[in-house]
């Protein structure tokens, strides 16, 4: 099949053209300035359904913070999902932190360059291996992300269903046989820059486009057509109560989440499914769940955060407790002034601005 799709496809000149293109045009961003692997390897994970924008100050404070797989694989892992905060999908971090003690441990603090052994290693999945191969090492590697995909969709018209698992595979066949073998590196860069930048989901730029002459959507005006993907599933909504607990020497309650599952190891203000409890019983599920006695305060705040699998719908609400000690190893007090010190999911992070408004109300 990837023959057939391939067939009377010029694809010399359109790596010349790709690559005449990307050596002019290509986007000045922190970690392109050195072929690191360690910083191109922190840049891929953070770029993992993040902005280029959003992660250009996160990665420069993180180099700063850890600039080599030794200072990463030495720090606390609160340090590190603290220096993460605000950029979601947290397991990202916690497995980027096993993977670089894996490769202190094992390889000698030396990124491991085969793609046998770089696979092998904790959160590094298709993509990201063929991009630290091909970018940091120069090795003719695929890395196929919704970017690439999309432009070989419109270049090649693949009318394959992107959501589809197999469907990848058959991009990475495509890319191996198209991938510049005298610098792979700047042929998967260019290709995630033109995807980013001109064939972009919705109006491409196809005027501005160096490799329209080749696009067999464009040749047939059907290139805001593809790709096709179909729609995922609807997303699941949960409904919580998210309780602000203050003492009277100003602490407040925080909760560490569990050491699995979605935003492990985060702290979080304690979340009542409230679906589940009712608002009647909420005190009496705080005390049977927790210890704590509570009374409960004003409704303060809501929020609606979205994850790519559910909602969480979040009312907020302040409360009272008489407590200045907590026996339950899931939660702890922590002084208003010391809790921006803990790692936060974004949700909860939001929240802070109603603790800083009950500082505001204190001293008024």
């Amino acid at each position: 099949m990837t023959n057939q799709i391939l067939k009377n496809f010029n694809n010399l000149q359109f790596e010349h053209d790709l690559l005449h293109w990307y050596a002019e045009s290509k986007r000045d961003l922190p970690w392109r300035s050195e072929n690191d692997p360690y910083k191109i390897w922190v840049s891929e994970i953070m770029l993992q359904q993040t902005k280029v924008d959003t992660v250009i100050p996160y990665f420069n404070h993180f180099i700063e913070k850890y600039p080599s797989v030794y200072e990463l694989a030495a720090a606390e892992q609160q340090d590190v999902l603290k220096a993460w905060e605000g950029l979601g999908y947290y397991s990202r971090a916690r497995n980027l932190q096993n993977a670089v003690r894996e490769v202190v441990e094992e390889y000698g603090g030396k990124v491991p360059s085969t793609p046998k052994e770089l696979g092998s290693l904790k959160g590094i999945g298709p993509y990201t291996k063929g991009a630290i191969l091909s970018i940091a090492f120069n090795q003719p590697e695929p890395a196929v992300d919704g970017n690439v995909m999309r432009v070989f969709s419109r270049v090649l018209k693949i009318e394959e269903d992107i959501a589809q698992q197999s469907t990848k595979k058959l991009f990475e066949d495509y890319v191996r046989e198209l991938i510049s073998k005298e610098d792979p590196s700047s042929f998967n860069q260019a290709i995630m820059d033109l995807g980013a930048t001109i064939c972009t989901p919705k109006s491409p730029g196809c005027m501005l486009c160096p490799v329209q002459n080749y696009c067999r959507a464009f040749a047939e005006g059907i290139q805001e057509e593809l790709p096709i993907k179909k729609k995922a599933k609807k997303q699941k909504n949960l409904s919580y109560v998210v309780l602000l607990i203050e003492n009277e020497n100003g602490d407040f309650v925080i909760e560490k989440r569990s050491e699995n599952g979605l935003l492990a190891n985060l702290w979080q203000f304690p979340m009542v499914p409230i679906e589940e409890i009712g608002m009647d019983h909420l005190e009496n599920w705080i005390y049977s769940e927790y210890g704590v006695h509570i009374n409960l305060s004003k409704q303060v705040g809501n929020l609606k955060h979205v994850f790519s699998h559910l909602i969480w719908r979040l009312e907020i609400f302040e409360a009272k407790t008489t407590q200045t000690e907590i026996q339950d190893d899931r939660i702890i007090f922590v002084h208003r002034d010391d809790i921006s010190k803990y790692p936060f999911p974004v949700s909860h992070q939001k929240m802070l601005k109603y603790i800083d408004s009950t500082i505001k109300d204190d001293t008024v």
